[in-house]
Formats: structure tokens, sequence, C-alpha cells
């Protein structure tokens, strides 16, 4: 594939991820099953620029004196590169540059950005909320490659990975995890496909190692989405026991199935309806903001509003009241989000935690030593844990196990 029939691929996708109506993942994924002829080096090169292109939105559009298209986009993106034989109008390739966009084009060569907004890529309304500027410059670098060893050890799995050619390192606290700083492309790896390793960033590994759950547990992985905790639980279970897994969605809760199959988990049941109110184990993977998440998804922070934030957070107390109905006595109530923001995460705690005066948090600093084995302790609270990648060099996290009293 010639580099300019790259430029125009990249340009197409760009015209529906600037839309912020689906995640540029999902985009991505769609635009290339539909032209299965790419190559998978052509598709490399056209994500990570695509990729390259929303990590710095905010900066080319200030350059650019918010004259956005994707063309100019994708023309800033390459701006070192000869853009007359990159946009040459041949076949497959972008129409030549117009006299207005090379002069758009070169005005913003000139500018240097400005503003906050543009300095930080994120937009206003949510750049203040962030006292600590590092944890949001932190946000928007590219993540590293954890995966998690499924039923074997992370040794073996390591081992297998390195025969393959595929280099990981241990990660620094989860005793399952391993971690590749480089891009990794695990489609055509038989560890992976055969079930030995599964893709689970090392604070989700981290998360449900502290849910502590054990085969005689009535365990429920509320909102489990495509399952990946309820799949981690049932791996550290050994497929003894059972998980449930409930989501509102049923066509996310159907893709456990197949991952399952290739895992080889055996213990993980779906449930429509949720009425038993003595679960041991209560696990919210509550809906969130994704904040926590923007290294590996930077595009969420242009599809996310005031009012989307709102509506989140009720939805959260919601599900945290509901959830506090259906845990038995002496059970556990587990609150987890993908989120940085302090309303999804310790303001809803407290909230809770005056209407429900019969739940009180865990000691956070003694779960993850004697979980962990571990004297280290990288949070501020014993309340909950805070996982980002400034204290845990991870996603950004939260996590609160709440007891409720025995009658």
């Amino acid at each position: 594939m010639k580099e300019a029939s790259r430029v125009q691929a990249i340009i197409e996708i760009l015209g529906e991820v600037l839309k912020d109506s689906l995640p540029a993942d999902v985009i991505v994924d769609k635009y290339f099953k539909e032209r299965r002829y790419i190559g998978s080096k052509d598709r490399r090169q056209i994500a990570d620029n695509v990729w390259k292109v929303i990590r710095n939105r905010m900066s080319y559009t200030e350059a650019l004196g918010g004259a956005v298209t994707p063309r100019l986009l994708a023309a800033m993106c390459f701006a070192d590169a000869d853009l007359d034989l990159l946009f040459n109008g041949e076949e497959y390739a972008p129409a030549p540059l117009t006299k207005e966009e090379k002069t758009a084009l070169r005005q913003a060569a000139a500018i240097d950005p400005l503003s906050d907004e543009a300095v930080y890529e994120c937009p206003r309304w949510l750049l203040d909320k962030f006292e600590n500027k590092k944890l949001l410059e932190a946000l928007n670098m590219t993540a590293p490659v954890d995966v998690r060893a499924n039923l074997t050890s992370r040794e073996k799995a390591r081992d297998r990975l390195k025969k393959e050619g595929i280099f990981f390192s241990p990660t620094p606290f989860s005793p399952i995890g391993l971690r590749s700083e480089d891009r990794v492309n695990l489609n055509n790896c038989m560890t992976y496909q055969d079930g030995e390793i599964e893709v689970m960033d090392e604070a989700s590994q981290l998360i449900a190692l502290l849910c502590r759950v054990k085969p005689h547990h009535k365990v429920i992985d509320y909102c489990a989405g495509a399952g990946g905790k309820a799949l981690a639980i049932g791996a550290l279970m050994n497929n003894d026991g059972v998980v449930w897994a409930h989501d509102i969605s049923q066509e996310r809760l159907s893709r456990i199935k197949k991952r399952a199959e290739r895992l080889d988990i055996l213990n993980i049941k779906t449930i429509k309806d949720v009425t038993d109110t003595d679960y041991t184990r209560f696990i919210i993977d509550a809906p969130c903001s994704g904040s926590g998440v923007w290294r590996r998804s930077p595009d969420g922070k242009f599809r996310l509003t005031p009012e989307r934030l709102a509506d989140i957070c009720r939805t959260q107390a919601e599900i945290l009241d509901f959830g506090a109905a259906h845990t038995k006595a002496g059970g556990r109530l587990i609150y987890i989000t993908c989120s940085v923001f302090c309303e999804e995460n310790e303001r809803q705690i407290e909230a809770f935690l005056a209407k429900h005066p019969e739940f009180k948090p865990l000691d956070h600093r003694w779960l993850w030593k004697d979980t962990l084995e571990m004297e280290f302790y990288p949070f501020d609270s014993d309340k909950w844990l805070k996982f980002s990648p400034l204290a845990t060099k991870t996603d950004g996290f939260f996590f609160c196990a709440l007891q409720k009293a025995c009658e």
C-alpha cells in the first residue's frame, strides 16, 4: 500500500472519529474489517497515525485556528513530509491540497499552542477537574500492553511467549501479570489463541485479586460488560465455584461465552434478573466516565459532556443502593470504576455510607498487604485504592471494598 493511500485511509477514519459518536477503536476496527485486503503493516501505520491525531487534537485544532477537517488534521500529522507527494490526487490517494489548505497549514506551522486546553490536550470543563496536571499528561501517553496469565503461571506464559519471539516482563505488583512497553499484536500469537494469556491492565488484575473470592462464595459481577473481571475471578478460583455475570446489555454479556471458551473458564454463568439478596461478594464494575483509561481511549474525553457525567453519577448511586440490598449480612459490596474523578469515586462512597451505616470500608492497607504479601503501599488512603499512571503505572481505577455488618 502506497503511503499516499494510507493517508487517504487516515482521512476517511478521522471523518468518522470527528463526529464523536462512537469510540475510535470501534471505528478503526470496523474500517479494517470492511477492507480485509489491507495488510497488517499498513493497518498498524494507519492506526498509529489516527491515534497520533487524536492525542494531539486540541493542539492541532488551535494551531489551525479552529478550521479543522480530516484532511487538515492528517496533513498536520505528516507536517515533516512532502505533502505534495502525499496529497497527489492519484488513484486511492487524497486530492491535492487547495490554496486555502496550504495557507492554513503554513500559518499553523508558525503557531505554538498557548492555551492550557492545547497544552494538556483536554477540553476546558474537564481540564478544571485536574488539580494535578501531571496526571492529565500521563493519561495522554500511550499505555503499555499488559496481560494476565490464565490457568497457568506467569513464568510458563512468559517462557512460551519468548519462544514465539514476543518479550514481556513481570508486572511490578500483580503476581499474574506480564507487561510489554512495545506495541504487540497478539492476534497470531499461539499463547494467546490457546488461552494462556488474556489482555488485562495490571490494575484490573489487582482488583480481581483484591475481591478475595473463594469457591464457596456466592459471587456476582453485576456490571460485567464483556466479562473481563468475571473471567479473571473464575480463573483465580481455578474453575471451582460459580461466578454469576450480569449486565444491562445482553449483547455485551453474550461476548463472555466466546471469551470463556478460548480461556477454558467453565464456572461463569450469566443471569438476566438479579433477585437474590444473599451475595457474599456483590461486585459493581460501575458504568463511568472512562477517564482512567484515556491512555487507551483518548477520544473518550471528546465524547463526554457535563450532562452525561451527571447521568453517570446518578446511575452509579442507584446501582450502589441496589447492591446494598442484595449483599448478605457479613458479605462485601465492592465498588469499582475506571475513572479518576472524585464525584464518581470517593464522593460516591461517602454519600453511600451516609445512607447505609450498615456498611464500613475495609482497611485497604491490610487488604493490599495480606492479599499480595507486599509491604509497599502506593496509595494515600486506607479507605479505598486509587490506581493511576502516576501512583501505580497503570490505568486509572478506583476500588473500594465495603463490609456489611452481620445481623
